[in-house]
């Protein structure tokens, strides 16, 4: 009944090629945004040349004109909120820019995002300069390049392609989205935030351009206590969804000729810091951050300045637009991949104790034309072993695999395409 696992992405990516991204319209997109001088949250909303009002016109009008192209595929919308806190006391209008490509499948969605605004040393300055090309220019038009490529196939899920503001003053354009998302019902099976995804020279002076990190909790942020020792007796500390969702990350990435190894970082963000897709983890979505290899300090959060030959500030000529496009070639396929799969099963159980077979149960997925049912030794991390079985199944027997010694999950089939996987925990005890 065992299986060699075939990687992931090869089921995910049909035989008609995919175009690449294009370091050179990535270069265009980044230019445009820095040349609105600063994109500050608080910035002007009025001024037609400067400030986020701009730039968010103008990010609208790419979606537009990509939506356009595709014969009206994808439609741009507008979400908007006022919040208040320690870095806007007075208050500021929040306003997240989508494009949203609609699947098949009404209500799932993946999410591809970005965040527009910027700043420079200090964070209150809404006025002076702050270009912000790598933070996080470079995650705006890896969504807008991932919206050129993605909008030229149909797709089950519906892609969300967001620009969202406020990260800098409390990621709030990220809460304003995630709290859309949890209001509409959307069934949000990822999201992929970039930021910082367009330097490949770090503090030290090393350059790291093989390799991309993508952070991930394992442990989820919402869990109850009793949730939590559930979670220890079954030992699924390291696949939580967002923790599976960096895990098929990296499966695709694998898979992909010439494509930058993923560095599959198992900490929610770096060290005592956070971003965008931490909004999304407290309403318990499947998220994860993509950010560069090597980051350059100097280059993040800067007055634009000299001292003692020293060059702060970031600004466009400190970036690499292959390696940007290579970053974002992994988010295509990986948005591929799971919008045009099912979405990942509930109710994933395993039952085995005192025997040395393993019985692996979970619900129905709609759509699903079959299962994948995975298990690996539990002193590895990545799945070894699996094996199908088809649409009616939803059940599969593990002969002398034992439950002691192995973890196990379920992932969701629809021709060449795979969901994330769902660990299985101990069934609920029936009354």
């Amino acid at each position: 009944m065992r299986k060699t696992l075939i990687p992931l992405a090869l089921l995910a990516v049909p035989a008609t090629a995919q175009e690449a991204p294009s370091p050179q319209r990535m270069r265009a997109d980044v230019a445009k945004m820095v040349s609105f001088g600063t994109r500050h949250s608080a910035s002007s909303t009025t001024d037609p040349r400067r400030g986020i009002g701009a730039a968010r016109n103008w990010v609208e009008a790419e979606f537009k004109a990509i939506g356009k192209a595709c014969g009206g595929c994808i439609t741009t919308e507008r979400l908007a909120r006022r919040f208040t806190g320690p870095r806007a006391p007075n208050g500021v209008e929040i306003v997240d820019v989508l494009g949203v490509q609609k699947g098949s499948e009404p209500g799932r969605v993946v999410i591809l995002m970005g965040h527009l605004d910027s700043r420079n040393s200090d964070v209150m300055d809404a006025v002076g300069e702050a270009p912000g090309a790598n933070d996080d220019a470079s995650g705006v038009a890896l969504a807008i390049e991932a919206a050129r490529l993605l909008s030229k196939m149909k797709h089950r899920a519906t892609i969300i392609y967001a620009a969202v503001s406020g990260e800098e003053q409390g990621l709030w354009g990220a809460t304003l989205l995630a709290e859309t998302a949890k209001q509409r019902g959307w069934i949000v099976d990822a999201v992929l935030s970039n930021d910082i995804v367009g330097n490949t020279v770090g503090q030290d002076g090393r350059r790291v351009a093989d390799r991309v990190r993508v952070f991930s909790e394992g442990i989820r942020q919402v869990e109850t206590i009793e949730e939590a020792k559930k979670r220890r007796g079954d030992g699924g500390e390291d696949d939580g969804p967002s923790r599976a969702l960096a895990k098929a990350i990296d499966s695709t990435a694998r898979a992909m000729p010439g494509a930058l190894e993923v560095f599959a970082v198992r900490r929610p963000d770096r060290f005592g810091r956070g971003g965008d897709h931490e909004a999304f983890l407290r309403l318990g979505y499947p998220a994860v951050r993509f950010t560069v290899g090597a980051e350059n300090y100097d280059q993040q959060h800067q007055n634009l300045r000299t001292e003692n030959g020293r060059v702060y500030g970031d600004t466009i000529d400190k970036m690499d637009f292959d390696y940007a496009a290579k970053v974002t070639a992994i988010n295509v396929a990986v948005a591929r991949r799971l919008t045009d799969a099912p979405s990942a099963p509930t109710g994933v159980s395993v039952d085995g104790a005192l025997g040395v077979d393993s019985t692996v149960k979970w619900a129905a997925v709609p759509g699903a034309s079959g299962y994948r049912i995975h298990w690996r030794r539990n002193d590895a991390q990545d799945w070894t072993d699996h094996a199908d079985v088809g649409a009616d199944a939803t059940s599969f027997t593990a002969k002398g695999v034992v439950v002691d010694d192995h973890f196990f999950g379920v992932s969701a089939l629809a021709d060449k395409a795979e969901s994330i996987v769902t660990f299985a925990g101990r069934a609920a005890p029936t009354r």
